[in-house]
């Protein structure tokens, strides 16, 4: 099993002398961007797992499955084509 090394930066802004807390928190923001911290943290939370073989296999058996129902619906006529 692989496993996941997260490193993490860490980042600094100190609020300049006469400088308003909005001005500081944009300051901040622009860092973060810029540092590309968001779009990692952002990958590592929401990746998405490779599935297992028997979840393939059930999967496609099931769109088989799928497909005979819906050509024998067809042929009965209970389907109509556009």
């Amino acid at each position: 099993m692989n496993s996941l090394h997260i490193t993490i930066m860490a980042l600094e802004v100190k609020k300049i002398e006469r400088e308003t807390s909005q001005s500081l928190v944009r300051r901040f923001q622009k860092r973060i961007q810029q540092s590309g911290l968001l779009t990692r943290a952002r990958k590592i939370r929401f990746r998405e797992r490779k599935k297992s073989e028997q979840l393939k296999k059930r999967a496609a058996l099931r769109r088989e499955e799928l497909k005979k129902e819906y050509e024998r619906l067809k042929k009965l006529g209970e389907i109509k084509e556009l």
